[in-house]
């Protein structure tokens, strides 16, 4: 895994070989940064199930402001406080050790531009963020959340009664990549 365009290119980011932690395949990561690199200049990003951090490193090397990642497990906050040191983004990184609902809760006074949500695929809890995410209102006015997934139906059918549109949905083998914002702005 590795960093793969901007200041921080080709940088190798470490990655926590787990059952409950799966990087996003680089060939993935470079799709969904082509559709979102005009987002980034200057953007907020919030990376709620960071892991290592990758997604949330590349934000910051091709020009992202700053990024608060969210993870609940030490392994992977320790890995991610690693891949800031390597890519130079400790001043352009906060870190909070808690599960996504505290995360969230947490961040209320917070506006991001951009939210990543990966969490583990098996636990269902990808629209459950979501719906706390409005009711904290932590998503900038013209922000976009982006949900990746194996399970494009299941999540596509629960986001039917939450006030965002989906505007784009991209796979990559198993892999689903479903963009959203608020409804009639994109």
């Amino acid at each position: 895994m590795r960093v793969i365009s901007g200041t921080a290119r080709g940088t190798k980011l470490n990655s926590i070989e787990s059952l409950s932690t799966r990087p996003t395949l680089d060939r993935v990561k470079e799709a969904l940064f082509n559709i979102i690199q005009t987002h980034l200049q200057d953007s907020n990003i919030l990376d709620l199930f960071a892991g290592s951090g990758a997604l949330g490193i590349e934000c910051l090397s091709r020009g992202a402001k700053h990024c608060t990642f969210c993870d609940k497990s030490y392994e992977a906050v320790k890995m991610l406080k690693q891949n800031l040191q390597k890519t130079k983004f400790e001043n352009k990184g906060t870190i909070l050790v808690n599960d996504y609902k505290k995360c969230i809760k947490t961040l209320n006074k917070n506006k991001f531009d951009i939210i990543f949500i990966d969490p583990p695929y098996k636990l269902d809890i990808a629209v459950k963020s979501i719906k706390l995410i409005l009711e904290y209102d932590i998503l900038a006015k013209d922000g976009i959340i982006i949900l990746e997934t194996d399970e494009e139906e299941r999540e596509i059918r629960e986001l039917e009664d939450i006030n965002l549109q989906v505007y784009d949905i991209r796979k990559y083998g198993r892999v689903n990549l479903i963009f959203l914002c608020e409804r009639g702005k994109k």
